[in-house]
């Protein structure tokens, strides 16, 4: 065999590797968990913003007309996107109060996708950008 079939070979290889390592991480990034037809807005009180890889959280406690408590799990971006849409990790302090838009879990459980949200202030936090809505 000679040292170009071989070379080739490692290429190929490699490339259906690095293929199939990336198979997870895309079946990881679905949203299918979240109704893309329905938009909710939640309005509650921020008990934690998690600035996190590979997706940052937001925990909003929202009260119901019961008069129990629901923290709902809000998914946003990873800290980069973030980042580059001008939201620190400082945008959300436990205790602000907020205007959340999500798209619900498809299940019903407390939970959504972020759209964007509304703070007390008036501020808007978006990914499309600051004061985007």
């Amino acid at each position: 065999m000679n040292s170009y079939a071989i070379t080739t070979g490692l290429i190929v290889a490699a490339a259906a590797a690095v293929l199939a390592g990336a198979a997870p991480a895309l079946a990881h990034h679905s949203g299918a968990m979240f109704d893309s037809d329905k938009q909710i807005t939640l309005n509650g009180t921020v008990r934690e913003f998690q600035y996190t890889n590979p997706h940052s959280w937001i925990q909003v406690v929202v009260p119901g007309q019961s008069g129990k408590n629901t923290e709902w799990s809000i998914e946003t971006a990873a800290p980069i996107v973030l980042i580059r849409a001008g939201i620190k990790k400082t945008a959300f302090m436990p205790g602000d109060k907020v205007a959340v838009r999500v798209h619900p879990m498809k299940d019903g459980t407390p939970g959504g996708s972020l759209i964007d949200a509304k703070k007390e202030d008036g501020t808007v936090i978006s990914l499309r950008g600051p004061g985007i809505n």
